[in-house]
């Protein structure tokens, strides 16, 4: 199973993600200098020194799980910041909020998946500390993790127009809207155009 992990071809989505998550996260950190943010069980200590887009491409080498799991992740993570407002995505908090969405949209999408200890290896954390994220993620969604096919295409499109359009120091822009939309797309485009 190593060996199929290293041939695997890295997906175009864990650059895509591992982008527009590092600039959501280094936008929130700047805001948090500002405004105090409340401190959720997903906070660590100190920033992970792995950054954002080798964490992702670690978790895709070792948990052997589809690409679209990384989409549907995502899908939750937005949805999670949504119903978790006062936690905003941080550097503080980005890798273990990665790592949990990915368990569980594995667990909802893929027929074949190792347990929490695996994942916790994977992701750098205790079993215990990964099973009280996965509790704790799955409450913050409200248990809504039905991803219907438009919303899964609508979410990849997102990720795809997002890095075309996307320019190194296009910091003018409000990064917040990039991991908080809601699934109707016509709320969605009203919002990015203002």
């Amino acid at each position: 199973m190593a060996e199929l992990a290293e041939t695997a071809v890295m997906p175009k989505v864990i650059p895509f993600l591992s982008s527009l998550l590092q600039r959501v996260a280094e936008s929130n950190d700047i805001s948090h200098q500002l405004y105090p943010q409340k401190v959720s069980i997903f906070h660590g200590l100190s920033r992970p020194a792995i950054s954002i887009q080798n964490y992702l491409e670690r978790i895709f080498k070792y948990a052997n799980c589809s690409p679209s799991c990384f989409v549907v992740a995502y899908v939750y993570l937005d949805r999670f910041s949504q119903r978790q407002s006062c936690f905003p995505l941080n550097s503080f908090n980005v890798h273990r909020l990665l790592i949990t969405s990915v368990l569980v949209s594995v667990k909802f999408m893929d027929d074949i998946y190792y347990n929490n200890a695996f994942y916790a290896k994977v992701g750098g954390i205790s079993t215990r500390e990964m099973n009280l994220l996965e509790v704790d993620f799955l409450f913050g969604l409200g248990f809504q993790l039905n991803v219907t096919p438009a919303t899964f295409h609508f979410y990849c499109s997102y990720l795809q127009r997002e890095m075309s359009i996307q320019s190194p120091l296009n910091i003018a822009r409000p990064l917040k809207i990039h991991c908080c939309f809601n699934e109707d797309e016509s709320t969605h485009q009203k919002r990015l155009a203002v």
